[in-house]
């Protein structure tokens, strides 16, 4: 798998041997470090009537969590102070394990506590290889 920084510089990563689930997740956190997070057309240039509440968490998530764990309670505290609305944390949850379902984040559960993370394109692509490679 190649992957490019933001000054072009590529690095190839490749597994071999048994791939586990905590060595794939490590070599997401690099490629989120070498690839970082694209900031470009911020969601909330739109009005924040013409986005859904799911859609406000999910820019709250991008924006605020790029590339560290979080918790519900994280981005529940944060959307509250940048968009300025209450929201419930369970409907925080609900979207956040929605956002698992669909390949945004990756979910962590540590005895009581579940942590979330944004799964970018290349991590995403070295996560199909590793299903594949099953």
């Amino acid at each position: 798998m190649d992957v490019f920084d933001g000054d072009g510089n590529r690095y190839t990563v490749a597994f071999e041997g048994h791939v586990t689930r905590d060595k794939a997740l490590r070599l997401l956190d690099i490629v989120e470090l070498l690839g970082g997070m694209s900031r470009a057309g911020s969601e909330l240039d739109k009005s924040n009537f013409e986005l859904s509440k799911f859609d406000k968490v999910r820019y709250v998530v991008k924006e605020n969590f790029p590339v560290v764990w979080f918790s519900s309670r994280d981005v529940q505290t944060l959307y509250e102070q940048k968009i300025k609305e209450p929201i419930s944390l369970s409907t925080v949850a609900t979207y956040l394990s929605r956002m698992v379902d669909r390949g945004f984040l990756v979910r962590n559960e540590m005895s009581n506590r579940r942590q979330y993370k944004i799964v970018t394109e290349g991590a995403r692509s070295t996560l199909n290889f590793v299903k594949a490679n099953k």
